[in-house]
C-alpha cells in the first residue's frame, strides 16, 4: 500500500476557511471506500498520496430521475441455504442486507412458481384444467421464501419493495406442456391473469405486500435450459391490456406492471416501441424491466436513453444481474478484484458479439454497470441471488452463478465477498425517493454519479478502475474539499448539513 498523508486535517482546514468566507455552515462529509487493498466500506480518515487533481463538481440544480431503490432477490436457493445455517449466521446475513448497520436494501425481487434457482420444478396451480384456480396455493414458499421475507422485513427500518416475476406458467397452460419454452395457450390467458391476482391475495394474507410484477422473466427465452415461457411483444401487450391489467384493476390491486424483463440493447429498443406505441397497453404498463446479460461490461447507454425517451416518467428498473456461468471463489477477495471472471457469452456468444463478453473484474462489472445505469435514467437496480453456496447453487439446472454472500452450510461458514460491499455503496447511501442530480467530471478514466436524498444529504459515488490513486477536488456551489481515492476502488462521499 502506498504511503498515507495527513490529509484529513487539511480537509477540515479548507472547509473551515471556505465556510468563513461564505458565511455558511461547515460542510459535513463522510467518505467510505471499498478497494482492492482491503477496505470494505471503510470510513476513511487518511488518504493515499496522489499527484494530479481531478475536478468533480456536483450540480444539485440539475435533476433527473427519482430513485426507486437497490437490492437483491429472494430465491428459493437463498432461503433454503439460510435455513441450513445456525441462527447466528442467518441473522448476521439478514442484518447485513436489511438492517441499519448493513446495506439497507430497499428494492427486491422474487419468483412466482419455480425458477432455475429452485430445488426443483413447482407451481402454485398444480391441478391440470383448474381454470378457476380453486387449488391455488403458495405452500411451496411457506418453509423458505416467506420466512426469509418476513425476517428481512422485521430488520428493515424503512421497509422494502418487492417485485415478483414468473418464469413460466404451469405446463398444463402451455402449448408444449413443458416447464421450459413454449407459449401460454390463449384459452388460459384469463386463468393466468387470475393467477397474479391470487398470488397478491395469498401473500397479503401472510402480511407481505407485492409492489410490482414483471409480466414474464426473459420472454425471449433461455434456449429452454430452465423454466421459461415465450412472448412476442405483441403477445405480451395482448395479455396485459385485455387480461392482466383489467383483472388486477377489477380486483382492486394497486400494483406496478413492468414489461419486457430481458436484456438491454437493440431488443430493448424494439420491445419498448411495441409496448408504448400501443395506447391501450401503454395505460397498464408502469415501466420497463431490464437485465444485463447481453453484456456484463457494456451497459448500452443508447438503448437506455431510447427507453427513457419512449416513456418518460415511467420506471426503468434493472431487475436481474449476477456474475453468471461462474462457480464462486471461496474466501478469495483477490479473485473478485482480478480480470479473471467470464460470463456465458465468453463461450457461447456468436462471434460478432464476443466483444461484448470480455474477461472483466467482478467488482468492476457491478460498479460500472450501476453507475452507467443511473446516469442513463435507470431508477432501480436489483442483484440476483442474495446467498449461494460454494458451488454457485443450489440450482436444479446446474446454472451456477456468483452471489455477494457465499455460504458453506456443511461447515456453517459465511463469506461476504467484495461484491457485497460494492452493492452497499449504493443501497446504503442512496435512499428511495432520492433524485439523481448533475455533475461535471474532468477525468473520463473514472466514473461518477450523484444523488440527493429526501433528507437533503447528497451521495456521490466515484469508481476508480485505474491502477493509480486519484486526488479529487469535489465542489458543491461555492464550497470544495480535497481527498484521494485509492487505485482499483469505489468510494461513496456523503455530504450533509447543506
Amino acid at each position: 500500500m502506498k504511503a498515507f498523508v495527513k490529509q484529513l486535517s487539511v480537509f477540515f482546514l479548507i472547509i473551515t476557511l471556505m465556510s468563513s468566507c461564505s458565511n455558511s455552515k461547515k460542510l459535513e462529509v463522510e467518505i467510505f471506500e471499498t478497494s482492492a487493498n482491503g477496505n470494505q466500506l471503510t470510513r476513511l480518515a487518511e488518504f493515499p498520496v496522489a499527484d494530479s487533481i481531478v475536478k468533480i463538481s456536483v450540480l444539485p440544480g440539475e435533476e433527473f430521475q427519482l430513485i426507486t431503490g437497490f437490492g437483491g432477490s429472494f430465491t428459493e436457493a437463498s432461503a433454503h441455504l439460510l435455513n441450513r445455517l445456525n441462527k447466528e449466521n442467518r441473522d448476521k446475513i439478514l442484518e447485513a442486507y436489511f438492517g441499519e448497520s448493513g446495506s439497507r436494501y430497499s428494492l427486491t425481487r422474487t419468483h412466482m412458481n419455480s425458477c432455475d434457482f429452485s430445488l426443483g420444478n413447482y407451481s402454485y396451480a398444480p391441478v391440470e384444467g383448474d381454470k378457476e384456480l380453486e387449488h391455488f396455493s403458495i405452500q411451496e414458499d411457506m418453509d423458505d421464501i416467506i420466512p426469509m421475507i418476513k425476517d428481512a422485513r422485521s430488520l428493515s427500518k424503512d421497509g422494502f419493495k418487492i417485485i415478483s416475476s414468473p418464469w413460466t406458467a404451469p405446463p398444463w397452460m402451455k402449448d408444449n406442456k413443458d416447464w421450459r419454452g413454449g407459449k401460454l395457450l390463449p384459452e388460459y390467458y384469463n386463468t393466468w391473469a387470475l393467477f397474479f391476482s391470487k398470488y397478491i391475495d395469498a401473500y397479503k394474507k401472510e402480511g407481505i405486500d407485492i409492489w410490482g410484477f414483471t409480466v414474464e422473466n426473459e420472454p425471449l427465452g433461455n434456449d429452454s435450459n430452465w423454466e421459461s415461457m415465450h412472448y412476442s411483444p405483441q403477445e405480451m401487450n395482448e395479455f396485459v391490456k385485455n387480461h392482466l391489467g383489467p383483472r388486477l384493476n377489477a380486483d382492486g390491486h394497486k400494483v406496478k406492471i413492468l414489461g419486457f424483463d430481458q436484456n438491454r440493447g437493440e431488443e430493448l429498443k424494439n420491445w419498448v416501441d411495441v409496448m408504448f406505441d400501443d395506447v391501450d397497453a401503454n395505460q397498464y404498463y408502469d415501466g420497463t424491466a431490464i437485465h444485463w446479460y447481453a453484456s456484463t461490461y457494456d451497459y448500452f447507454p443508447e438503448s437506455l436513453q431510447y427507453a427513457y425517451i419512449k416513456a418518460p416518467g415511467k420506471h426503468l428498473i434493472q431487475t436481474e444481474a449476477c456474475v453468471d456461468a461462474q462457480v464462486p471463489r471461496w474466501k478469495d477477495d483477490a479473485w473478485y478484484w482480478s480480470k479473471e471472471a467470464t460470463d456465458w457469452g465468453w463461450t457461447w456468444a456468436p462471434d460478432d458479439q464476443k466483444y461484448l463478453h470480455p474477461k472483466y473484474v467482478p467488482v468492476f462489472r457491478y460498479a460500472r454497470d450501476i453507475i452507467g445505469c443511473l446516469n442513463n435514467w435507470v431508477d432501480g437496480w436489483i442483484d440476483w441471488n442474495m446467498v449461494l453456496d460454494k458451488q454457485g447453487g443450489p440450482n436444479w439446472a446446474k446454472n451456477w452463478c456468483v452471489a455477494p454472500v457465499i455460504v458453506d452450510p456443511e461447515q456453517d461458514e459465511v463469506y461476504f465477498t467484495p461484491l457485497y460491499y460494492t452493492m452497499a455503496h449504493f443501497s446504503k447511501f442512496i435512499r428511495p425517493g432520492a433524485v439523481r442530480i448533475g455533475f461535471e467530471n474532468a477525468d473520463n478514466s473514472i466514473m461518477v454519479t450523484a444523488t440527493q436524498n429526501p433528507d437533503g444529504s447528497i451521495a456521490v459515488v466515484i469508481f476508480n478502475p485505474n491502477e493509480e490513486a486519484k486526488r479529487i477536488r469535489l465542489s458543491l456551489k461555492e464550497k470544495s474539499v480535497e481527498f484521494s481515492i485509492n487505485e482499483t476502488s469505489i468510494q461513496t462521499i456523503l455530504i450533509k448539513g447543506l
